[in-house]
């Protein structure tokens, strides 16, 4: 048995590990790089291993840096089975057609702009292409259901568990059994906030003989919940009276479908200005959201009361779909009293730099942040104070008002992986993943009763 890692190894994105058992290669996540130049070439990059031995791939949830290689592992010779939830194939599905979509267009844009250079040395290619991402929705077979074990192959069995971060995610626990050895891996995936609305908190986790852990926030605590609702509302009226717009970096999944949970209750209660418009201008968020509709069995009691009552926790009155293009571009003509959420939450492409670059300099605006934001990201440059950004090649003056909001995080903070690490009772290791280096070492010290590992990339353990 041996596990290795190929993937979000003291690093916050790309999530990729390796289970070697019993004659079988079991992949938990293909998940892409994402940041500056540097980790966009890593995406480009071999494995670590043979796409063409892997039988299994057992997705967690479909973030973008959890499930984005999947086309290209199928491009390379993958052609086992994916297996994970209802909901997070439906997803996956969005972000991976969206994720090569993008791809293209960043392609045809360096051509463009390759072509007013003297010398064009090379033309790029993207990672994959739209056609690649639909050709590995082939080998997506089983679906898995929260805590119903799935025999992958003899001695080999995988149970998929809420992880209670976006819907359809998944911790993942596997039971080994190789030359009458045994072993248990549990893998977190990534473990959600509790106490949020819409999903329910992560479900209580099994004993374990090995854990795979992210740290995405295991050296912070987040904001308490209801003071960060709070502070968001402040943030939006306080920006409408001085006649600006409020632009908010969205995360696609989860993050857009939250805050418009909020901003309808928000209008009910009187606590924000009936008169207000919200765009929703991310067409893959959209979508998400027409999907997160049809998976109200994955909600917390309270939202899911909404749905039997025919109620939408998503629809407000001024609420905007703007899929087209055309439409995208007519909110350059709104001047004030708008909420724009538009992705990518990290502002590392899609709709939002164009609003950026329509409000950043304008100080009666202000651009809220509520996710997070990887290094040497524009959102994390922005965040970080600088007062002056690039965006499509053109520098701005920030002088809109800057928010940071943690408390709406979909990550568990450290007190929260802190107790879920406990309930596994005292595995005898743990490999901390997906999480920046000094977070993790932090996180370390905090863990009791187990032989702590912080693997770097490609590195491989014997279980």
């Amino acid at each position: 048995m041996n596990l290795s890692f190929h993937g979000a190894d003291q690093g916050v994105t790309g999530s990729c590990h390796l289970v070697n058992c019993a004659g079988k290669q079991i992949l938990i996540d293909c998940g892409m790089y994402q940041g500056g130049r540097e980790l966009d070439e890593e995406n480009h990059k071999a494995f670590g291993f043979d796409p063409v031995q892997v039988d299994f791939v057992l997705l967690t949830h479909a973030h973008l840096d959890h499930c984005g290689r999947l086309p290209l592992l199928a491009k390379r010779g993958f052609k086992g089975e994916i297996i994970t939830t209802a909901a997070s194939r439906e997803l996956a599905r969005l972000v991976m057609v969206d994720a090569a979509h993008l791809q293209e267009e960043e392609v045809k844009h360096r051509e463009h702009r390759s072509k007013h250079r003297a010398k064009h040395k090379h033309t790029e290619e993207p990672l994959y292409t739209i056609l690649d991402a639909f050709l590995a929705l082939d080998y997506f077979g089983r679906v898995a259901e929260y805590g119903k074990p799935v025999q992958l192959a003899p001695g080999i069995r995988a149970t998929f568990l809420d992880a209670g971060h976006i819907l359809g995610s998944a911790s993942v626990f596997l039971e080994l059994e190789e030359a009458g050895q045994k072993r248990s891996v549990l893998f977190s995936g990534d473990l959600g906030n509790s106490g949020r609305p819409l999903l329910r908190d992560p479900a209580p986790p099994p004993h374990a003989d090995v854990v795979v852990m992210e740290t995405t926030y295991g050296d912070r605590l987040h904001k308490p919940f209801q003071p960060s609702v709070e502070e968001f509302y402040a943030a939006i009226t306080d920006t409408f009276k001085r006649g600006g717009n409020v632009v908010i970096p969205t995360f696609a999944l989860e993050r857009a479908q939250e805050l418009l949970f909020f901003l309808r209750e928000g209008v009910e209660q009187n606590l924000l200005p009936q008169s207000m418009q919200v765009f929703l201008d991310s067409p893959m968020a959209i979508s998400a959201t027409e999907i997160f509709q049809r998976h109200s069995d994955c909600y917390d009691e309270e939202t899911a009361k909404l749905f039997r009552d025919g109620r939408d926790p998503f629809n407000l009155h001024g609420l905007h779909f703007t899929r087209d293009t055309p439409d995208s571009i007519a909110i350059n003509s709104v001047g004030g009293g708008a909420v724009i959420m538009a992705g990518s939450g990290m502002c590392t492409g899609g709709r939002i730099r164009h609003h950026l670059q329509n409000n950043i300099s304008r100080e009666e605006c202000s651009i809220v942040f509520v996710g997070f934001a990887a290094s040497a990201t524009l959102a994390r440059r922005i965040i970080d104070g600088e007062k002056e950004v690039k965006i499509y090649g053109e520098k701005f003056t920030v002088q809109a008002k800057i928010y940071t909001i943690n408390g709406f995080s979909a990550h568990a903070d450290q007190v929260e992986l802190l107790a879920w690490h406990k309930k596994i009772g005292n595995p005898k290791r743990t490999f901390l993943v997906h999480g920046e280096q000094e977070t993790m070492r932090q996180f370390s010290k905090k863990l009791e009763g187990t032989t702590v590992e912080m693997p770097v990339l490609n590195e491989s353990f014997t279980l």
